[in-house]
């Protein structure tokens, strides 16, 4: 299963190129993907992996197994069953592709990547067996297809549909992960093997509000009303993604995961409560519906809904009789229904059409195209001679003898599967009869005027062959179901057989009444027409999604409107007044422990905040910016000095560098504002406000964390880190240790913010600009020498400071070896990957400081999103190896390597991880310099070149005499452009 997954993902990947490099026929080699992971799959049931009683193939991959994350996979027969109409269909699908297609846009390649990533995503749904890693799969299989039915971006039709099904599916899929954690909370199972053969888990309440969650995101999947109008919208998807993901791959994981949990769920009293009424409506519903298309892809969209309803009905019954016939029903469908859908394609890419209205005569033209059409509406109808019949009639029996719907349940099912089953001959014959059948003038359907198809292009090889061999399959399995047979009873277990003929019996009676009123139903088509409504009874979906959507958008407005004035400083204050309000209420009116305090542990400590507190009351009355950030400078370094008395060396270390960093940040922020602030005005009250609001918040966390740390009730777990990150991390700073290895999951999402935090600070100021740049390789200069490495030309160097060009040439060496020691010596000493980036990028800043952008640009000639993506990626690498090799994420190794001159050394593999921190700050900072600083310095050039101009531009026109003064106004006849040169 493992190499399968790596195959097909290895092939999602390969695929943009080879498409790109070969064009079209770049499918035909990715069909042979799927290809050969059917023949392998196929392989194991000859091999009789998948007889009954066999064990199925299982793989384990321990990882976080106390959230029940493990990954875990499963091969039995019904994941095999499935697995071979995924496979299959998929690999005839690409093959299809390869005709359909008529050129290769760029989009082409990324489609080809989605199709086959799809595939892999449904594989992977199959054969998981932990629900949440169905789950995650399930998921993918909604992201791929809003991608592949929005494959037309610039149609509205097409962004509607895509976004639609996203919506309705992503919603099914959200209740159904509730479902999923509510039965593993409540029944502790979170495998599908849990379930098998263990019986239902105990009824009661949760477990049945569990079930129907979880039925909510498999029927939402499946299109079963009313959440089936999803369907009929992503037919604006090209035609082989409606062939395969509504016949063969999307639609059929609702009905894989009902006929999984319904052999043991079904004796739930929920379960067909919600199942069978749901799929029977969904059945009679849509195949009423689809008798009113014009379009062909529309009615086998409607056929492919109404088609759902009925496995879906049957299937979800849970016995072993029904689930052969569901089964047997589900590759029947999956046959004829990819086979109709590739035929309209093949129609509407060789006539430009798929409205019935407008087609005629062309059975006549593509007499091989009628026959392949035929026998898959033969088999949709349940014609004898096709699987489409043998399904239908293990169907009837079965609903005719089902134990589990004994008396008017199982009345009132068969009725409805008999009524439904008329409409779906109804609409296979109208389907024939539209897209083949020559009609006269104004006999259309609509009432519009058919025209004969007459010039309609060569059906070329990809298009015919796959549904050909399609059609062929469901002809050969209808007359020779026994392999069929032996496939599908090795899961389901019925002691009911698949046959073509069972004799003279009531079910073939019921099938005869079934084609005969069918075929009257299209007979009298005319008169049926005028029995529709023209508005659907039972509402439009649509506009009911369109009603709901709009619903939500209005109060997400109002809701907005209310909270976010957008004012910053109401934000701000309506969020620090809930931190002041809610924790202080909940402390008075709960229970509250004593306090102990201590004033200090040395004088020293004292003295440093009486420091911090001046500094901080300075900052709140000074005018001056600059001034101000400067004192709120002071308290941050003092803040550092505590840490530093605390004996949290690591803490003072990053505490010094980031307020430093906050301080040259805010410098470049403060050139763009005034030197100083307005204390007078309509603004004082609102400063008094702030100046309280800032007294209660101070107030409030001063108050709840003596109340936190006075709360404790047992030892502290900080005191096992050190011997943890000795004995696990390999290293002595427990620090560093604890965020690069003990819990590195939550320091790669603060690294993953910073690398979002940097581009949206870029993206801010370069608005629509691209804020790339083209790295390069730095150069040595033969100019004559410069304390720094840009050119020091004279407008340059009157901004310069002679004492700065020589302190950055004395620092900035120093500080970045300081900056690499920090890096290296911060597993065992105080320093790590996020203090050494901190002091690499300060060594930047002095360079920027000291020269400029063109000396930032001479220091690091590098884009600083390759930085940032470099150290991600970097970062990734060190969570994922481990997986490849077989241990859980982020598990860490090292080693003692003896190097030449430094001897031997201990190296751990976190250092991987600490290297992309240690680039991702550099690149944050280089990120902020070049867009607050370099950026903005542009800006405020070309604005102040603009001024000039324009300046210019106006003394040229004062200087300029108006029309009037330049005709002749000298007595004496004297040319007035004699005047006008010389007051120029």
């Amino acid at each position: 299963m493992l190499i399968v997954l790596a195959a097909l993902a290895a092939a999602t990947v390969t695929a943009p190129v080879l498409i790109t490099k070969l064009g079209r026929p770049a499918f035909g080699l990715l069909a042979l993907v799927p290809a050969g992971s059917f023949a392998w799959t196929a392989r194991g049931w000859l091999e009789g992996s998948f007889a009954p009683g066999a064990a199925p193939h299982a793989v384990h991959l321990p990882w976080m197994s106390a959230a029940h994350l493990d990954i875990t996979l499963r091969m039995d027969s019904l994941a095999a069953l499935f697995a071979l109409i995924i496979l299959g269909i998929g690999a005839l699908i690409l093959c299809y592709c390869w005709g359909y297609f008529d050129s290769n846009p760029k989009r082409l390649s990324v489609f080809g990547a989605q199709m086959v990533a799809f595939t892999t995503v449904m594989y992977g749904l199959v054969t998981a067996d932990n629900l949440l890693l169905l789950y995650v799969f399930w998921e993918l299989t909604s992201v791929l297809s809003f991608l592949l039915v929005g494959y037309y971006g610039e149609r509205a039709s097409s962004r509607r549909a895509a976004g639609q099904a996203l919506m309705v599916t992503s919603l099914g899929g959200l209740a159904m992960l509730v479902g999923i954690i509510l039965l593993g909370t409540t029944s502790d199972i979170w495998d599908l093997s849990a379930l098998i053969g263990t019986g239902p888990p105990a009824a009661s309440t949760a477990t049945s509000a569990a079930v129907v969650l979880i039925l909510a995101g498999a029927l939402s999947k499946s299109a079963i009303a009313p959440m089936h109008f999803w369907l009929p919208g992503a037919m604006a998807a090209p035609t082989p993604v409606s062939a395969y993901l509504h016949s063969a791959a999307m639609v059929k994981a609702g009905i894989y995961l009902v006929a999984r949990l319904s052999p043991e769920l079904n004796q739930i009293g929920s379960w067909h409560l919600v199942v069978i009424p749901a799929g029977l409506l969904t059945m009679l519903m849509a195949g009423w519906m689809a008798l009113r298309q014009v379009d062909l892809k529309l009615i086998l969209a409607y056929g492919t809904v109404s088609q759902l309803g009925f496995i879906i009905a049957v299937v979800g019954i849970g016995s072993p009789g029904a689930l052969l016939a569901g089964l047997a029903l589900t590759v029947s469908h999956a046959l004829f229904k990819a086979t109709l859908f590739m035929i309209v394609g093949a129609i509407d890419r060789t006539t430009g059409t798929r409205d019935i209205r407008e087609l005629s005569g062309l059975g006549r033209n593509r007499p091989a195209l009628v026959v392949l059409a035929a026998a898959a509406a033969a088999s949709m109808a349940g014609v004898p001679g096709t699987v489409g019949f043998v399904a239908k009639e293990a169907t009837v029996s079965t609903l005719l003898d089902e134990k589990l719907l004994t008396g008017m349940p199982g009345s009132l099912m068969l009725t409805g599967v008999v009524i439904g089953s008329m409409l779906t001959v109804a609409y296979s014959l109208y389907f024939l009869h539209g897209a083949f059948a020559t009609k006269s003038p104004g006999h259309a359907t609509g009432g519009g005027t058919s025209t004969a198809v007459s010039g309609a292009d060569a059906i070329i090889a990809p298009l015919w062959i796959p549904p050909a061999l399609l059609a062929m399959a469901g002809i050969v399995l209808g007359l020779a179901p026994e392999p069929l047979d032996v496939v599908l009873n090795s899961y389901a277990g019925a002691s009911t057989h698949l046959s073509l003929w069972h004799g003279l019996t009531l079910p073939l009676l019921i099938s005869a009444i079934i084609l005969s009123c069918g075929v009257l139903l299209h007979w009298q088509r005319h008169t049926v027409s005028r029995l529709h409504f023209s508005r659907p009874a039972l509402g439009n979906a649509n506009q009911a999604y369109d009603t709901v959507v709009d619903a939500l958008r209005k109060v997400s407005l109002r809701i907005t409107a209310t909270t976010q004035r957008g004012s910053l400083p109401v934000n701000e204050a309506v969020i620090l007044g809930t931190l002041v309000v809610l924790p202080l209420a909940m402390l008075v009116t709960g229970a509250r422990t004593d306090i102990r305090m201590e004033l200090w542990d040395s004088p020293v400590q004292g003295l440093v905040v009486v420091i911090i507190v001046i500094a901080a009351i300075a900052a709140t009355v000074t005018d001056n910016r600059l001034s101000a950030l400067i004192l709120v400078g002071m308290t941050g370094y003092g803040v550092a000095v505590i840490f530093a008395l605390h004996g949290a060396p690591d803490l003072a270390l990053t505490q010094l560098l980031v307020e430093t960093v906050s301080v040259v940040v805010f410098v470049l922020v403060l050139r763009k504002l005034p030197a100083s602030t307005d204390g007078g005005g309509p603004e004082a009250e609102h400063t008094r406000l702030r100046a309280w609001l800032a007294v209660a918040v101070g107030l409030t966390v001063t108050v709840l964390g003596a109340f936190a740390m006075n709360a404790r009730s047992t030892l502290p777990v900080s005191i096992h880190i050190p011997d943890l990150a000795s004995r696990i991390g390999h290293g002595s700073n427990a620090v560093n240790v604890l965020l690069v290895d003990i819990r590195a999951w939550d320091t790669f999402g603060e690294i993953s913010v910073l690398v979002i935090v940097a581009t949206g600070v870029a993206s801010l100021v370069y608005r629509t600009r691209s804020f790339s740049r083209v790295s390069r390789r730095p150069t040595l200069r033969t100019e004559a020498p410069s304390w720094l490495a840009a050119p020091n030309e004279d407008a340059k160097a009157r901004n310069r400071s002679f004492m700065m060009e020589v302190a950055t040439r004395i620092l900035f060496p120093s500080m970045i070896t300081l900056s690499l020691y920090f890096f290296f010596a911060g597993h065992n000493a105080p320093g790590g990957g996020f203090a050494g980036g901190l002091v690499a990028a300060l060594a930047f800043m002095l360079r920027y400081l000291a020269g400029g952008r063109e000396e930032l640009e001479e220091a690091l000639p590098v884009d600083a999103s390759r930085v940032l993506g470099t150290g991600l990626i970097l970062a990734a690498g060190a969570v994922l190896t481990p997986m490849v090799l077989g241990r859980p994420p982020l598990a860490s190794a090292n080693a003692d390597l003896t190097l030449p001159l430094i001897g031997t050394m201990h190296v751990v593999s976190p250092m991987i991880f600490d290297a992309g921190v240690y680039l991702i700050v550099i690149g944050l900072v280089l990120h902020i310099l070049r867009s607050l600083g370099a950026q903005l310095d542009i800006d405020e050039e070309q604005r102040r070149r603009r001024a000039r101009e324009r300046a210019r531009r106006l003394a040229r026109r004062r200087a300029t005499p108006q029309s009037g003064d330049t005709a002749g106004a000298t007595g004496d006849g004297a040319p007035a452009t004699g005047r006008k040169a010389g007051r120029s």
